[in-house]
């Protein structure tokens, strides 16, 4: 497997600012990151900076290879950064469809793909948006980055709100997207437990630097450093419960 995502010492924040000092990850095809921290810690921000929404003060990222550190956000979504913001910001006033239709660039990932991964989005087509679910919406919100056929996706705390059985669906669709459709993923989630059986490797931010990166495998079995920088006890893991913010 080749490195689809190369991020190489880099340092960003928002004005005068610097919320990350010296970043390096590297993310190969079909495999995913769990990118894990306490609030505040500089994980948003990360993915901010590889969409290009930050200022940069040092370092590069390349995807497949290409340098896109000068690219502007547009132009790295066209390159192959897809995202999914917390926030999901999907078209309120547009139909299921006409939000991704809206978007959507050649590639093998279609409206009837998108549909096949989620039903429940083929049900509701004609829909508008304000009147999805809020797991519907996140649904939405990943069908839209997928037909940019992206390389990579970044999804922002994708499970945050739902419900169980909507977080077990999304994330065997995310499965899926990763391990059968070969596109790499960066994942910033607050219950690592959940996202670290979908992932392979784990980064622990702190202050803007990352402090600890292994698999995601070893840091299931040892929850020492989960409870060390995350706050996470084994038992309140698998209740399922998120780490408290601090």
């Amino acid at each position: 497997m080749t490195d689809v995502l190369t991020i190489e010492s880099l340092s960003a924040g928002y004005g005068e600012a610097l919320v990350l000092a010296g970043i390096s990850l590297r993310i190969r095809e079909g495999t995913a990151l769990a990118l894990l921290g306490r609030n505040g810690m500089g994980k948003t921000t990360l993915i901010n900076s590889i969409i290009g929404v930050t200022r940069r003060f040092a370092g590069t990222i390349h995807l497949d290879g290409r340098d896109v550190t000068g690219l502007r956000p547009d132009q790295r979504a066209g390159a192959g950064i897809g995202w999914v913001p917390q926030e999901r910001n999907i078209f309120r006033s547009l139909t299921v469809e006409e939000n991704m239709t809206a978007v959507a660039r050649p590639g093998p990932w279609t409206l009837a793909r998108i549909y096949e991964l989620f039903p429940r989005l083929g049900e509701r087509r004609r829909n508008l948006g304000n009147q999805l679910s809020g797991g519907e919406q996140q649904m939405l919100a990943v069908g839209r980055a997928l037909v940019l056929n992206p390389r990579v996706l970044l999804l922002d705390e994708p499970l945050e709100g739902l419900a169980p059985l909507l977080v077990a669906e999304l994330l065997s669709a995310l499965r899926r997207i990763v391990r059968q459709e070969g596109v790499a993923a960066i994942v910033v989630e607050q219950n690592a437990r959940k996202i670290l059986n979908l992932t392979d490797r784990a980064a622990i931010l702190e202050r803007g630097a990352i402090v600890h990166e292994a698999d995601s495998a070893t840091l299931k079995a040892g929850p020492g450093i989960l409870e060390s920088y995350l706050g996470v006890t084994d038992t309140s893991a698998r209740r399922g419960e998120k780490p408290p913010h601090q």
